[in-house]
């Protein structure tokens, strides 16, 4: 169900109803009307609840108190009966009850009045002190631990800043524990949120509400809890073969981003420390949700983005590769160690995660692109805020939905949605400390081998028996292009580069295809003649566009290639073992393939862009993905063995001799049997202090 009223309130609380509507869950029934109370100044509670059936929910006054006492007609000679003075709680008559009818949790209003002011701080009302049931289990062991009220609440705050008790409150569940008439579960409470923040795993298994609209409203994902987002921009998400309309992308809100970034930093401390073989262990589990559910992804990136099933199936299972490496990152974080480096000295670096990290991610690799970034960060021990593109963001949900189900905590991942204002707001955020993109604008080119060296004949001919179709036909080798707009765009370049000399070898830019006459299609397309200093040697196309151009020798080709600032990539198909190493060596680009197409590397590798391809100085995948997500510490440490000429040493049990600078020696005896004293130079006798302070 998705939260509106909320959109247009006044700074005074109205105290309205939630609106009534059906729920996937129980859980997010009540989640619905404990987010909607909050934001009308009252707090809701579960009266009543049969689990598997109906749950009553009411409104907890929070100590608003009135007096009851009934006026007294004195004409009547009634005497009243004597009541303590002061008044007393008064139930509010507010109810709503949901209620399971055909697998689905229905809500409806009973009553919608309070008879009570509403609450103008949030955090005035006692839920806001209580405390849950883990932070009671640690209160527990803490206090077992012999740890004071003030150090206990110190240590609770550093895994939920927001806690309001005070060292008095945790005085009273220490007494109550101790008199064994509370049960952990009597504290088990809903903590008010002030913010977007919520702690709700939802199951994968059924179908969310955002889901349930037609078309769904993608939501954003923050501290745990998939939210929909309260701005009223969005823009559709367009099947390219079809032009239907899947979904509508939200314009993340500043305030929502905000919320994102603050649910990141509050799951940071935990989360850091947090063993990472149990960070491994969560990934362990997310690519087994992944294998499970990859059908599903591969379907998703089809619809969205366009391209063969084929090619989406393959591309979900580079990125599952990523997660199988992140599985055994431990064995990379690694540090160094020099024993003994200097005189009792010894020497180590640990790599430590950074904190909150980013993702900016482009159309043409949904899913891949998303796994090659968040697995790795946060398996370093980051929390991460993920930017999938606004073109295709599904996978990325898919994705975001299975790492809750394998464990990952709320707020690790976020994910927020939108175009170049929430790009900005990320890159200028001071609290997001790494940033990884792969993005093809004017911010930076990122263009694979787009230009052929050929002198084949048969090259027109091999394209011709190319079948371009929907990418979820079987057969189809080439799908739509992902937009309307992309698709005029291509065509335009095309056009611009024949005006320009080019020479057109094959159009593919009037192809119908029969069934899908609206898609977005644009079919084989070779030109010819080109040249270096022709503008289509120095863009990107990203459409099914070929441009060729001709060598007269090996070195050229690489020669040509060379001339290029934005090269990612380079292949060369040759059956010499020469010509493929002076190709190797002499090649300036940072991936290259022989007798390869895409010399695309295993997610173990590090992903090796050149010149202006390439921003930073490390990449996102393979060990290199490891040394960005962290950051190295060095330790410089000394425990000194002292030996009987010049340290600390016992003698006969009962004293310690210590060596002057004159070559003398001061004793340290006990006074009292308990104390070790050592004596000054006025004769009084000095306490000896302990590591810990005790004497």
């Amino acid at each position: 169900m998705d939260i509106q009223g909320c959109s247009g309130l006044t700074e005074t609380p109205q105290m309205l109803p939630p609106p009534p509507g059906s729920f996937v869950d129980r859980e997010e029934l009540i989640q619905h009307v404990g987010e909607f109370a909050l934001s009308q100044g009252y707090v809701a509670t579960i009266k009543q609840s049969k689990k598997d059936r109906v749950v009553i929910l009411g409104c907890d006054r929070g100590g608003v108190y009135r007096n009851r006492r009934k006026p007294v007609d004195e004409a009547s000679g009634e005497h009243p009966r004597k009541r303590k003075t002061g008044s007393r709680l008064t139930n509010c008559p507010f109810e709503c009850v949901g209620k399971r009818d055909d697998g689905l949790w229905v809500l409806t209003i009973k009553n919608g009045s309070h008879n009570h002011e509403p609450l103008r701080d949030i955090s005035e009302h006692p839920a806001a002190r209580r405390f849950t049931e883990t932070e009671v289990l640690l209160i527990k062991e803490m206090t077992e631990s012999g740890l004071k009220p003030r150090q206990i609440l110190k240590r609770l705050r550093q895994s939920n800043p927001e806690l309001l008790s005070t060292p008095k409150h945790v005085y009273n569940i220490k007494a109550k524990l101790r008199q064994g008439n509370l049960t952990v579960k009597r504290f088990k409470t809903v903590r008010p949120q002030t913010s977007a923040v919520g702690n709700l795993h939802l199951p994968t298994t059924s179908e969310p509400s955002w889901r349930q609209r037609y078309p769904p409203r993608v939501p954003n994902l923050i501290g745990g809890r998939f939210v929909d987002s309260q701005s009223s921009a969005s823009i559709d998400v367009i099947n390219p073969a079809t032009q239907e309309v899947i979904s509508q992308v939200p314009f993340t809100t500043t305030e929502e981003f905000k919320a994102a970034i603050f649910a990141a930093k509050r799951a940071f401390p935990s989360w850091r420390s947090t063993p990472v073989t149990t960070r491994q262990r969560i990934m362990f589990k997310l690519q087994e949700l992944i294998r499970r559910d990859i059908d599903k992804l591969a379907l998703n990136v089809t619809t969205e983005h366009g391209k063969r099933l084929k090619d989406a199936y393959n591309e979900v299972l580079h990125g599952l590769e990523v997660v199988e490496h992140a599985c055994g990152i431990a064995s990379l974080q690694i540090g160094e160690f020099a024993s003994n480096a200097s005189n009792g000295t010894d020497t180590y670096s640990i790599r430590e995660p950074l904190g909150v990290c980013a993702g900016i991610c482009p159309f043409n690799f949904p899913a891949m692109i998303p796994l090659s970034m968040f697995p790795i960060a946060v398996t370093c021990g980051n929390t991460f805020i993920l930017k999938p593109s606004e073109k295709d963001p599904g996978a990325s949900i898919i994705l975001a939905e299975l790492a809750l189900e394998a464990g990952l905590p709320n707020g690790v991942l976020n994910i927020v949605h939108g175009t170049n204002d929430v790009m900005n707001s990320i890159c200028d955020d001071d609290d997001i400390k790494a940033i990884s993109f792969a993005i093809s604008d004017t911010m930076h080119q990122n263009n694979w081998n787009r230009y052929f060296l050929f002198r084949e004949d048969k090259l027109v001919e091999r394209a011709k028996t190319l079948k371009v179709n929907a990418g979820t036909e079987s057969g189809a080798d080439i799908g739509p292009v992902i937009s309307k707009q992309a698709k005029e765009f291509i065509c335009r370049l095309i056009q611009r580069y024949i005006d320009s000399g080019a020479r057109l070898a094959l159009d593919g830019r009037n192809i119908v295809v029969p069934g899908y006459e609206l898609g977005n299609f644009i079919g084989p397309t070779i030109l010819s003649d080109i040249r270096d200093d022709m503008e289509c040697f120095k863009e990107e196309i990203l459409g099914p566009v070929l441009l060729c151009m001709e060598a007269d020798s090996l070195e050229e080709a690489i020669d040509i290639v060379n001339r290029n600032k934005y090269v990612n990539g380079a292949s060369i198909f040759t059956t010499s073992g020469a010509a493929a190493r002076k190709f190797q060596n002499d090649i300036e680009v940072g991936q290259v393939g022989i007798n390869i197409p895409v010399a695309a590397p295993m997610p173990f590798f590090s992903f090796t862009g050149s010149k202006a391809s390439f921003a930073g100085d490390l990449s996102f995948c393979g060990k290199a993905g490891m040394q960005f997500y962290t950051q190295v510490k060095t330790v410089t440490q000394q425990w000194k063995d002292f030996a009987s000429s010049d340290g600390f040493f016992l003698e006969s049990g009962d004293f310690l001799t210590v060596p002057t600078s004159d070559g003398s020696q001061q004793t340290m005896a006990t006074s009292d049997g308990s104390r070790q004293t050592m004596p000054t130079d006025d004769g009084s006798e000095q306490p000896l202090l302990a590591f810990d302070g005790s004497q």
